[in-house]
């Protein structure tokens, strides 16, 4: 867990929200040793993949076959508290996509609740630690049975999939770090 919280409590961005999130997850790790694993049914950890193609600057979403939303890949930690090695493994399970690279250090963090459309597991809370990872040329998604659905798109054409604001606040601090040359 120490090494989860660690990165967590190190994690820097511009946009203030984020500041909230990070005092929040801390708070919750802090109140619960079981964070990194699923049997915490309150709400547990997880780690997300911006999967971005650097030539185009266009990022992977995937329609989420649960919740029915179009999402970025990732997934539960299950006890492993390398964040960014949960986000790259999940970014290749849901992708079908070799030779991914992440970058260590998080981009954004986000708390949310999950709600699946399935009603097949109860809501709690996603304290969602989120990467920049970037995709060799030429990638080409092929989807798991997570998903329904992939679509390179641009910053711009989100709003046409009525993403979330977080999602949005991810996308540009993961193409800020990609141009400023840290991944």
């Amino acid at each position: 867990m120490h090494d989860a919280r660690a990165v967590v409590a190190a994690a820097q961005a511009a946009d203030p929200s984020v500041a909230a999130h990070r005092d929040r997850i801390l708070a919750f790790v802090d109140a619960h040793p079981d964070a990194l694993h699923r049997s915490c049914t309150e709400g547990h950890l997880t780690g997300s993949a911006l999967v971005v193609d650097p030539a185009s600057e266009r990022i992977l979403l995937l329609l989420h076959a649960k919740v029915q939303r179009w999402l970025q890949p990732g997934g539960h930690a299950d006890g492993d508290a390398n964040l960014a090695a949960v986000a790259l493994r999940e970014a290749h399970e849901e992708t079908g996509i070799d030779g991914l690279a992440v970058d260590p250090d998080p981009i954004d963090l986000d708390v949310h609740r999950f709600r699946s459309a399935r009603r097949d597991e109860p809501d709690h809370d996603h304290l969602d630690v989120r990467f920049l990872v970037v995709a060799p040329e030429g990638a080409r998604a092929e989807i798991n049975h997570e998903s329904e659905g992939a679509r390179w798109v641009t910053v711009d054409e989100l709003a046409d999939l009525d993403v979330d604001p977080g999602t949005v606040r991810m996308a540009r601090a993961g193409l800020a770090r990609l141009r400023a040359g840290r991944a």
